[in-house]
């Protein structure tokens, strides 16, 4: 059998591409759909595949382990997830501060998946070249609020070319994620980073400044540089799924130093006596921002729906 790993794929048909760069059509054998999975995409680009060829298409009869993975809530099947990529070095969300706005929720959802699944992540923020004396300064007070977390921040511009050297460097020979809403700029910057791609660039509508979806299917990119990019079609909303509300502090890393020396074993760090976690924020160590994102999560419908599945 070949052996490759899935570049693109769009839901029924599966791009492979093996080690000397050709590249296969394939689908996915029957018996992989079965067996009661919980996610809605049994291959996720990134996936290291065996096939044979049947006539001229290919057929995946194998999905080698993974080293890793990221996933998301399905947005049409509430108790389903969906594989965003695997076998990934580090998760990048683009993020901006102009149109279309990130808000901090979205960008907390996704370093809180991230965390969960062990893989790294950093932010960028884009369209700096747009942004007014007010905007850049909530941009220093949200690239200090995130460097307290731990987590690196990159100021750029696509259109402008600022910073792109620093981009480069934190990309090159990894192989990337890159997720974000529509119209904050995935596929302009990577055209930017290696105008090779000639990615389709989308525009921001008048209607409520939101981006237009140009990328509908998730495909991996090889940068010249070295490396690969994993773009993403724009994501509206982040669900979460698939870990126990008692387990989301742990996904804070600022919080991780304080956790266990609470009074209580269960404390939930909302309004219990003796928590060290409120103590930390009282004092300037961990974030009002943060936190107050960290109890607006703890307290989402959907997660408490998740939860009471277990209970029940």
């Amino acid at each position: 059998m070949k052996k490759g790993i899935v570049v693109e794929s769009t839901g029924s048909w599966y791009i492979v591409e093996e080690s000397d760069g050709s590249r296969t059509n394939c689908k996915l054998k029957g018996s992989f759909k079965t067996k009661g999975i919980k996610n809605t995409n049994p291959i996720a680009v990134g996936d290291n595949v065996a096939f044979e060829m049947v006539e001229e298409v290919g057929l995946i009869k194998q999905i080698f382990e993974r080293r890793n993975y990221i996933i998301r809530k399905s947005t049409k099947l509430s108790k389903k997830h969906h594989i965003i990529a695997s076998n990934i070095d580090q998760a990048v969300i683009i993020a901006s501060l102009f149109e279309p706005r990130t808000t901090t929720g979205f960008i907390d959802r996704f370093l809180i998946t991230a965390e969960a699944y062990s893989v790294p992540a950093i932010i960028v923020f884009n369209k700096i070249d747009l942004y007014s004396d007010e905007l850049l300064e909530e941009l220093d007070r949200l690239t200090e609020i995130y460097a307290q977390a731990g987590y690196e921040s990159i100021h750029v511009s696509a259109k402008e070319g600022l910073n792109l050297n620093m981009l480069i460097s934190a990309l090159k020979g990894k192989n990337s994620l890159f997720s974000g809403h529509s119209g904050v700029g995935k596929s302009a910057l990577i055209n930017a980073i290696d105008p090779s791609k000639n990615l389709k660039i989308g525009e921001v509508s008048d209607y409520h400044s939101k981006g237009k979806h140009t990328t509908t299917n998730a495909s991996m990119h090889k940068l010249q540089f070295g490396g690969h990019i994993i773009d993403t079609p724009g994501i509206k909303e982040f669900g979460l799924i698939d870990f126990h509300l008692a387990e989301l502090s742990h996904f804070f890393p600022e919080m991780r130093n304080y956790l266990g020396q609470c009074k209580f074993n269960n404390c939930k760090h909302e309004k219990e006596q003796g928590c060290k976690v409120i103590e930390a924020v009282e004092q300037g160590h961990i974030s009002e921002e943060r936190y107050y994102s960290y109890l607006k999560i703890l307290n989402d419908e959907a997660l408490l729906e998740y939860e009471n599945q277990f209970r029940e």
